[in-house]
């Protein structure tokens, strides 16, 4: 973890490290590796990079539309929180992926809402969580998740190289987090992933601003493909961002509130 990780963050990932040695008390690494090849086997990874290039190629925004119960700073987001029925929402309103929450301590999430919503669609699904440890990274395999995120904030170098690294050796894209200008060298340094995430809202303060992502777009290689997250919650947001040749993006809360979240994402990204 970095010196000036953030208190919430450095707590929940305190959290990760203890929930970790709980699971593995009840599924060694091993189980977990025997689990990833059989998923690789019967339930490959969908592309979930290339379903975000697919609908740029198309002229389209990629969205990747979160399912997300709850946030510790707004509470339950979501009463009638069925994934299965968000999922397909999500899909015929034109998502390119699905995010899925699955941290249960502080988003009372959970990893069986990840399969649910990813067999009711077919649109490639990342694992949102707070990934620190090889073990997670293997359990997202197992339980069919087709990216996962890495949040540059809480790892170290070395181990941003060799969770990238195992994830995409087990065939799914990685998405890195980054939320400043060291954590974005940071991400560039070590890791070879193309999704690169800017999320707009300062971990310290909380206050959210697209600024973040027009601060840091021009210091990201064109090779990679960035995404944006949080703070998206008008079609001039959507606008602002696509004048400056942004087009995918990671949005959640303002669709978790809406009846039918995926008709709020078509109506966002008209």
């Amino acid at each position: 973890m970095q010196v000036d990780t953030p208190t919430i963050l450095r707590k929940i990932v305190e959290r990760k490290f203890e929930e970790i040695q709980e699971r593995q008390q009840h599924t060694p690494y091993s189980n977990l590796e025997i689990a990833a090849v059989a998923a690789n086997a019967h339930n490959a990874p969908r592309g979930f990079a290339q379903a975000l290039r697919r609908h740029i190629n198309q002229g389209k925004a990629a969205v990747i539309a979160e399912i997300k119960k709850a946030s510790p700073s707004k509470g339950v987001l979501r009463d009638h929180f069925v994934p299965k029925d968000i999922a397909k929402s999500y899909a015929r309103g034109g998502a390119a992926c699905l995010s899925v929450l699955t941290d249960h301590d502080f988003f009372q999430g959970h990893e069986d809402y990840l399969v649910e919503a990813r067999n009711a669609c077919e649109l490639p699904v990342i694992r949102k969580d707070f990934i620190v440890d090889p073990y997670q990274v293997m359990e997202a395999r197992a339980i069919g998740a087709d990216c996962v995120l890495l949040i540059a904030a809480c790892l170290e170098g070395k181990t941003l190289r060799s969770l990238d690294k195992l994830a995409r050796d087990l065939g799914m894209d990685v998405l890195v987090e980054v939320h400043n200008r060291a954590e974005l060298e940071l991400a560039l340094e070590y890791t070879e992933t193309e999704l690169l995430g800017i999320n707009n809202r300062d971990l310290h303060t909380f206050e959210l601003s697209l600024q973040h992502t027009f601060e840091l777009m021009n210091d990201v290689p064109k090779d990679r493909l960035i995404v944006t997250e949080s703070g998206i919650h008008t079609r001039d947001d959507v606008a602002a961002m696509r004048e400056n040749d942004i087009h995918a993006f990671l949005v959640g809360e303002a669709f978790m509130k809406a009846d039918d979240p995926g008709e709020k994402l078509a109506q966002l990204f008209k």
